[in-house]
């Protein structure tokens, strides 16, 4: 199994055979969770959601956070659209505030940078003030277009992420 563990989590690439683990973690996150990440509730999450959130592709990356064989953590980033990358994260409610979420954007950026991504985009509920100051802490140069109620993003991706990725430096993501 190839990952690597933080406060006990272990943090990989999705898998096929975790569809199960996937639909389990949906059903398990609060509402208003859900809709922070989906921009609705999923209630019963239909079998095409969770197979877009397991399979991976050439356009699409998955990364799952796993806490005692349960699925704690997801992030994808899907290649196109306004920036060279997309990403989405949720981490159940039971994890929120101990880092996991900044954690996954980290891993998948890098592995987004491996494959020649210089620009990252996501969509944000405007609601959302806990990710939304995280992107301007980390980001604080990100475009910023509030459409419809949610906040469109694009920024690009951490210099000093792209240069310990391209062996220049040591790696960032140290647990």
């Amino acid at each position: 199994m190839s990952g690597t563990q933080l406060y006990g989590v272990l943090i990989r690439p999705g898998r096929r055979d975790d569809t199960e683990r996937v639909r389990r973690f949906l059903a398990g996150l609060s509402l208003h969770t859900q809709t922070l990440r989906f921009f609705a509730g999923v209630g019963r999450p239909a079998a095409s959601l969770v197979r877009a959130l397991t399979e991976v592709t050439e356009a699409r990356d998955v990364l799952v956070a796993v806490h005692e064989g349960e699925i704690v953590g997801h992030a994808m980033s899907y290649r196109g659209g306004v920036a060279d990358v997309e990403i989405a994260v949720v981490v159940t409610d039971q994890w929120q505030g101990f880092g996991l979420g900044p954690e996954l954007v980290n891993r998948l950026l890098a592995r987004a940078v491996v494959r020649g991504a210089t620009t990252v985009g996501m969509d944000v509920m405007g609601e959302n003030r806990r990710v939304l100051g995280m992107i301007r802490k980390i980001w604080p140069d990100a475009a910023m277009k509030v459409s419809a109620g949610s906040v469109e993003v694009t920024a690009m991706i951490p210099e000093a992420l792209i240069f310990a990725e391209q062996g220049s430096g040591g790696s960032p993501l140290t647990a």
